[in-house]
């Protein structure tokens, strides 16, 4: 194998992979790389036996054939060459050197046959999607996912297609967070799918550079997402999301209405002095106002006061802040609604104006 090529055009192709690579494998080929050179085309993929990631670039190939390299050490070297260097890729005695200017880099390398392939997927749905949308509809959801969370279904993110729209829901069962989007073309029944946290935290990198399109298969315990170059091909969540509708709450018995930077700005400043663990706020609601009180065992407080439109009778609740924070975070209206039906009931958080993305968090004894 023997290849010239930019090195901007080969970074952005280590850097569409090297995030699958753990820095401690199981096993030690997953350190590496596998590059396979065919007509003007490099094919550079990067798995950890649940994720794999693949990336094409156009190259100028003086030698077909395929190698594996350590990931890290390759991009890292990439990485620290000039902008807009030439560099040249020779494998020769089972050696990867790499050359630019006066730069000369030897590099280990293991057989290309060890490198793990990874199941094809046989999907049961396939969709394409704007992936502007698509990124915007992980952003929305994607903080709410559990994380090392012993009922393995939370740490992921449930894809729900069902006839012309696509949902994205998260919980780590303190707080859910709902977003949704409409399809092009309707699908026959409804699909729903667990993508592990890894894959979509990859899936969320990717889609800033995935270009105008994204393509999703899904089926038999897989799925492949495509876009401008790139393959995410991960395994699912092997088990049932729980039925999220009904921890949405209806009926509100009260709603407050607020700005959405005011109230962000009042709640990051009360904390500040919330109890670090338990990050607790109070929110005491009266006619036209809401006072965010919080507190920690040092005994410092703090309250602040913001104008809201609310006349639902007095009320008193608590929530982690920080749940809060987020959630308001991903508000795309100027003010949002904060519905409650009273101080032991969940509160959900929507846009202003009738939009779809939901956002419940539960309530805090403080």
């Amino acid at each position: 194998m023997q290849i010239q090529s930019r090195r901007n055009e080969l970074l952005q192709a280590l850097q569409a992979v090297i995030g699958v690579v753990d820095r401690r494998q199981s096993l030690p080929i997953l350190g590496n790389l596998m590059m396979k050179v065919a007509d003007d085309r490099l094919t550079v993929r990067a798995t950890d036996l649940e994720i794999e990631l693949q990336s094409d670039s156009t190259v100028q190939n003086l030698e077909p054939g395929v190698v594996t390299a350590p990931a890290r050490k390759l991009y890292d070297i990439c990485r620290s060459l000039p902008e807009g260097a030439e560099l040249e890729l020779k494998l020769q005695d089972k050696r990867l050197t790499l050359k630019s200017g006066r730069s000369r880099f030897t590099l280990s390398t293991m057989p290309a046959e060890e490198f793990p392939s990874f199941p094809e997927t046989t999907p049961e749905i396939e969709v394409e999607l704007p992936s502007k949308e698509l990124k915007s509809l992980i952003q929305r959801t994607v903080f709410a996912m559990g994380h090392q969370d012993v009922r393995y279904y939370l740490n992921g993110l449930l894809l729900e297609f069902s006839s012309s729209r696509l949902r994205a829901v998260a919980t780590d069962g303190h707080r859910l967070a709902l977003a949704e989007m409409k399809l092009e073309r309707p699908v026959d029944k409804t699909y729903q799918f667990i993508v592990p946290r890894k894959a979509v935290l990859e899936l969320q990198r990717l889609l800033d550079d995935g270009g105008e399109m994204t393509t999703i298969r899904a089926g038999n315990g897989q799925i492949e997402v495509r876009m401008d170059g790139i393959r995410l091909a991960s395994k699912l969540i092997d088990g049932r999301f729980p039925d999220y509708e009904r921890v949405i709450p209806d009926q509100p018995e009260r709603i407050a209405e607020a700005n959405t930077d005011k109230m962000k700005s009042a709640l990051t400043r009360a904390a500040i002095l919330s109890n670090e663990k338990f990050k607790g706020v109070r929110l005491q609601f009266e006619k036209g106002l809401v006072k965010i009180q919080s507190q920690n065992p040092e005994q410092e407080e703090a309250e602040e006061e913001l104008e809201v439109l609310y006349d639902g009778g007095e009320l008193e609740i608590g929530f982690n802040v920080t749940y809060l924070l987020d959630a308001l975070g991903v508000i795309g209206t100027e003010n949002f609604m904060l519905e409650m039906r009273g101080p032991d009931g969940s509160g959900l958080i929507k846009e202003h104006g009738g939009s779809p993305h939901r956002y419940v968090v539960m309530p805090m004894r403080l």
